[in-house]
């Protein structure tokens, strides 16, 4: 569950770089499919979150 976090915490700064027009014309095509996501990076991030508590609370020894 930690690679899910740590994968959704990267895609979490790539939204919030295409959508600050960080990255060029990369950034236009990311943003041209995941636009509510580019807008809103929170939501990943907020899934990214969830995940890592998760992984967390289901390895518990």
């Amino acid at each position: 569950m930690y690679y899910v976090a740590a994968a959704l915490l990267g895609l979490s700064g790539l939204f919030y770089s295409a959508g600050h027009r960080e990255l060029g014309s990369f950034g236009a095509d990311v943003c041209s499919y995941g636009g509510r996501f580019c807008d809103s990076p929170a939501i990943v991030f907020t899934g990214a979150a969830l995940a890592a508590a998760w992984g967390m609370f289901v390895s518990v020894k």
